[in-house]
């Protein structure tokens, strides 16, 4: 990137999780696939051989993975934790087969999607709130330094900033309006940082 382009913020998501398909992991602490997150790392480094204004990575073991397998290529891209980052908490739906939620519970969430908390964990509205903050805080960063900043995270997360930046903090999303795709296991996304999110 040349020092006259816009900052911008790369949200990349960590490799494919080893978990069997159908099972609800948005907060639970599950590993990936090593050989899939060194895969990863190495076409992030391709990608992008320019210094980062900063690294910051979800805490969970899958995204923190990724951010050390970024580091052992390029020692000098050391990533910090952000609690921000981590995926939605689904409380006690942690680690269940979606098929067996009851019906009633998923139909409550969908009907109260951004307010209600599924399997009592976490709203998609506190979501929202504390992506908005990092998304904040990633900005300052990146146009005070004059550089892109690098996510390592979650795909809510992800459709979480791609929200943000269509439709601002304010407004509150319906589960029909959640339709934003995330990048594939692995891959990343690029948004603008240089202007404030939709109001």
């Amino acid at each position: 990137m040349t020092a006259s382009a816009a900052p911008r913020l790369w949200l990349a998501r960590h490799a494919r999780p080893i978990v069997d398909q159908g099972i609800c992991y948005g907060r639970l602490d599950v590993a990936a696939d090593p050989a899939a997150s060194r895969a990863a790392a190495h076409a992030l480094v391709r990608a992008r051989p320019a210094p980062w204004a900063a690294i910051r990575h979800s805490p969970l073991q899958r995204c923190e993975l990724l951010a050390q397998d970024l580091q052992a290529l390029q020692p000098d891209w050391a990533s910090k934790s952000d609690t921000r980052l981590a995926e939605l908490d689904f409380g006690n739906w942690e680690g269940r087969a979606w098929s067996g939620i009851a019906r009633d519970d998923i139909d409550a969430w969908t009907a109260d999607f951004c307010d209600h908390r599924p399997g009592q964990g976490e709203s998609l509205s506190q979501m929202l709130a504390r992506v908005n903050a990092a998304w904040q805080d990633a900005r300052q960063c990146a146009l005070q330094h004059g550089t892109d900043v690098l996510w390592i995270t979650h795909a809510g997360v992800i459709r979480c900033v791609h929200w943000l930046m269509g439709h601002g903090a304010e407004r509150q999303p319906l589960s029909h309006e959640w339709t934003a795709p995330a990048p594939a296991y692995g891959a990343w996304t690029v948004m603008p940082l240089t202007a404030e999110p939709s109001k």
